[in-house]
This record gives structure tokens, C-alpha cells and sequence, in this order.
């Protein structure tokens, strides 16, 4: 067993363009849009707090300043939270050096990439990663197609390859994108250039030896890299088919009420004669009109969708209005031309 102390740091890597979710994200970063009733990162943040992190940084860039107002310091959500900004791109490893500066502690640091979904148990992460006396701990998964992520080969825990993106990787086992590195290796990572921890940290450890445990865990996991992606979270929060303490605290609050197999805020405006189908997220003031169908959609704060209306898994931006009649499937409504709030 080693005498690792406990990990209460963290890092969470915020500072993507999201390119792939445009128009979603052209004024608003990726880890702020609205993942069941929250800002994605909220899901995240409670996530750590619930496996005993006590300070969390923000790797951010994009968009930066949107996040501080909304987070804070971190003490409403029972969290020390602090930024670190990123001027330009470093890659993940030179965002990782760039945020451990704002560190307090100095023990091992878990770090979160900012667009994932994930219901792993990271207290069992970080309990491996103290027994093996690892120098780095990568969450992975199986998926049935991997040529998509960076792929590992392991002997046991022990990963005895990695590699980033190719089109026949030898398995079919992923970086999860949660990792938990040790302060030296942080460290270690250069200051003064753009690193990949992908393409460059890890192969570089595993040339010297350096210990990188694989935690394989089955539980849900998914990329909200666009916007299918997205609505799929949506869908599969407020089904329970996967799960995040932040949802449950949301619910806790009764501003929301599960109906209809849709989350629903208890200010909407829905016509009787309007039909809400599985996996929807109607948003705070948003109003829905007679004969209108939502299936699979998220209709923000103050939106309206007009009468007669059918909408397939599209969004609709805050203050947004759908004319009466209008169908669609897979398309977006004002997210082009109106500053986004994550707020519900």
C-alpha cells in the first residue's frame, strides 16, 4: 500500500472552442451549456465535491470570463473554486501546468476534460491510484468503436501503451478523459511551449518506466462533443440512465418536475393540448402553444414555441420564438444572435 496522502485537488479543463456544437457555442463555451437543467460544468464540479475534492481550478480560454460569475468562489457549491486563464492554446499538458499554479495543495490532482459525461466511480480512481503507487491513473472504458479517442493496452492495471487516434488501434479500451497525475509529473510538463499530454506525456512516461495505471470502469460515459451528443445527456439524465449528484440536487430544489419523461421547469407555459415527449428540457419561462410536439428537444429560458409546432430533437436559445406551425428536426432557433445564460 503506499503512504500517497488523500487527493483533494483538481483540475478541470474548460478552455475548449467546441467547434464541433456550432452555432451552440458561438457566445457561449462549451462547458456552460445546459446539461439537464445545469451548466455542464456544474455536473463535474459536484462530482468531484462528492468524491472529497476540496479545491478545484478552471482551466479556461475560450470565453473565459463567462465563468466566474456564474461559479464564483466556489462556496455555494461547498467548493474552493479559482481560474487559471489561458492567454493562448498549450495544449492539455500546458493548460494542466498553467492551472496547477492556483493549486493550494501539492499532493496528486485529478483532472477532468471539460466534455465529458461520466458516471464512474472516481473515488475508486483515486483509491487505486494511492494502492499502486501510480505516477499517473487514466480513467478507461470499452467502446464498440475506438479509432475516434486514444486507445491503452494493459497487463492487468498496468497500461503498457498508449495511443492517440488511429484508424486500427490495437484495443478497443479508451482514455476516459479523467486522470489523476502526481504532482512531479505536472511538474515536469515544459512551461514554454504547446504539449499534449496525449500525444506527448504519456508516451514520453511509459518510455521512462514511469508507472500509468489504467481504472477500467463500464459504467456510463459519453462525449458531448455535439450537439446529437448533447440532447442525448439530456435524455439520459433525466431517464436515469445515467446519473450526476448535481441532477439530484437540482430536483432537491423543486424549481423542476420530471413529466412526461422530460425535465420541466415549474414556471413553463405548456398548452394543455401540447404534447412533451421523452427526453425534452423545457427551461424557466419558456412557453409552449396549443397543438405544439416537443420531442427530444431543449427549449430554453423564455423561449416560445408557437401553436402547432413540431420540433425533433432541436434547441431553442433563450428569449427565442418558434413560429406557430413551424416543423423541425435537428435544427437550432437564436443561438447565433443571442448572448447565451446558462442560468435556468
Amino acid at each position: 500500500m503506499s503512504d500517497q496522502p488523500s487527493i483533494t485537488s483538481a483540475i478541470l479543463l474548460v478552455g475548449g472552442f467546441g467547434t464541433r456544437l456550432a452555432p451552440l457555442t458561438f457566445q457561449t463555451p462549451k462547458p456552460m451549456l445546459s446539461v439537464a437543467g445545469v451548466p455542464f460544468t456544474e455536473h463535474q464540479i459536484v462530482k468531484a465535491r462528492a468524491a472529497g475534492i476540496k479545491e478545484i481550478v478552471l482551466a479556461t480560454s475560450y470565453l473565459a470570463d463567462v465563468f466566474e460569475p456564474y461559479f464564483g468562489d466556489g462556496e455555494r457549491f461547498g467548493i474552493r473554486i479559482s481560474y487559471a486563464v489561458e492567454e493562448s492554446a498549450l495544449g492539455t499538458g500546458g493548460a494542466i501546468a498553467n492551472a496547477a499554479k492556483a493549486l493550494q495543495g501539492d499532493g496528486a490532482v485529478v483532472i477532468f476534460n471539460g466534455d465529458v459525461l461520466s458516471s464512474h466511480d472516481l473515488e475508486s480512481q483515486m483509491a487505486l491510484h494511492i494502492s499502486a503507487g501510480a505516477d499517473v491513473t487514466l480513467h478507461v472504458t470499452e467502446v464498440p468503436d475506438a479509432r475516434a479517442f486514444g486507445v491503452v493496452e494493459l497487463s492487468g492495471n498496468r497500461i503498457l501503451t498508449f495511443n492517440e487516434k488511429m484508424e486500427n488501434p490495437p484495443t478497443n479500451i479508451i482514455n476516459a478523459g479523467c486522470y489523476i497525475f502526481n504532482r512531479a509529473v505536472i511538474d515536469a510538463i515544459p512551461t514554454d511551449r504547446v504539449v499534449s499530454v496525449e500525444r506527448e506525456t504519456f508516451p514520453t512516461l511509459l518510455a521512462r518506466g514511469s508507472t500509468l495505471v489504467g481504472y477500467l470502469d463500464s459504467s456510463y460515459w459519453l462525449d458531448i462533443g455535439t450537439p446529437a451528443a448533447l440532447l442525448k445527456a439530456n435524455a439520459d439524465l433525466i431517464s436515469g440512465v445515467a446519473h450526476s449528484r448535481a441532477f439530484d440536487e437540482l430536483l432537491a430544489t423543486g424549481e423542476f418536475e420530471l413529466r412526461f419523461d422530460s425535465l420541466i421547469s415549474r414556471s413553463a407555459e405548456i398548452s394543455p393540448t401540447a404534447i412533451v415527449e421523452r427526453g425534452s428540457l423545457i427551461c424557466a419561462s419558456a412557453s409552449i402553444g396549443s397543438g405544439a410536439r416537443i420531442s427530444s428537444s431543449f427549449i430554453a429560458p423564455g423561449a416560445s414555441v408557437g401553436a402547432n409546432s413540431d420540433l425533433t430533437e432541436s434547441l431553442v436559445a433563450p428569449n427565442t420564438a418558434v413560429p406557430r406551425g413551424f416543423i423541425a428536426s435537428g435544427q437550432f432557433f437564436g443561438f447565433s444572435e443571442k448572448k447565451y445564460s446558462p442560468r435556468t
